[in-house]
């Protein structure tokens, strides 16, 4: 089973993964084993997606003065 820890993904590469594999889940594509094998590699996806999240908000307290947070401001959507 690989870990999250060992994927050398970018978060957008494995942002990408994860929304193929559900869409195939959605489809209904394949035998019940691979619909699993498709769901535990979504759920290492998840993991690994929010790991690079958590490290990204450190990495943005840490450059704040005394760590504080900032509300944000902008548009929800970041494609606006």
């Amino acid at each position: 089973m690989t870990q999250t820890s060992d994927l050398s993904l970018t978060f957008e590469e494995a942002l990408a993964q994860l929304q193929t594999l559900v869409e195939a889940l959605e489809r209904g594509d394949g035998s019940l084993e691979e619909s699993l094998a498709r769901y535990e590699q979504g759920m290492k996806l998840v993991a690994y997606c929010n790991d690079l999240l958590d490290k990204a908000e450190l990495r943005v307290r840490e450059l704040l003065p005394n760590g504080e947070e900032v509300p944000f401001t902008g548009p929800m959507d970041s494609r606006s």
